[in-house]
């Protein structure tokens, strides 16, 4: 009896407890961008600016960890926006003011290159059910298109 408890622990230990869902929202996408991390975030950032957003905030885990003596991968939160879509937004719900900054996720691969991940504004703010704001999000779908491409 206790072979068979011992087997059945070491069996749940080798089995996986869950497994990741990588993008699990609607309207995320990720991109293999085959380029440098730190190349790539330096691309971004001038596109972001080129194309009328700004760079709200930069949230880098890579930082944090080397703040306490820990090495990960380069791993960056992009939070981009811009007051004349804010004022919009925050006009046709206020509820949905807790979606901006849109935001990208920059994650650096084994091999050294950028992989981005993000959702299109329109299924952020779709849940919201506001005509309004579902004409901004497809502008800024059209906005965040713009940016993507120009880092390729």
């Amino acid at each position: 009896m206790r072979l068979i408890l011992v087997s059945l622990f070491v069996l749940m230990i080798a089995l996986p407890l869950h497994a990741e869902v990588p993008a699990p929202y609607s309207g995320t996408t990720t991109i293999e961008t085959k380029q440098p991390f730190d190349a790539y975030l330096e691309k971004l950032t001038k596109a972001i600016s080129a194309n009328k957003m700004g760079l709200v905030a930069e949230a880098c885990a890579t930082c944090g960890a080397k703040a306490i003596g820990v090495h990960i991968s380069g791993n960056r939160v992009i939070m981009i926006f811009n007051p004349h879509f804010a004022v919009r937004m925050l006009a046709a719900s206020t509820a949905a003011g807790i979606e901006a900054p849109l935001r990208l996720y920059v994650t650096e691969n084994s091999d050294g290159t950028a992989r981005l991940t993000y959702r299109l504004p329109s299924h952020v703010f779709a849940p919201y059910d506001v005509a309004a704001l579902n004409v901004m999000a497809k502008e800024l779908d059209v906005i965040l298109e713009k940016i993507i491409a120009a880092t390729q």
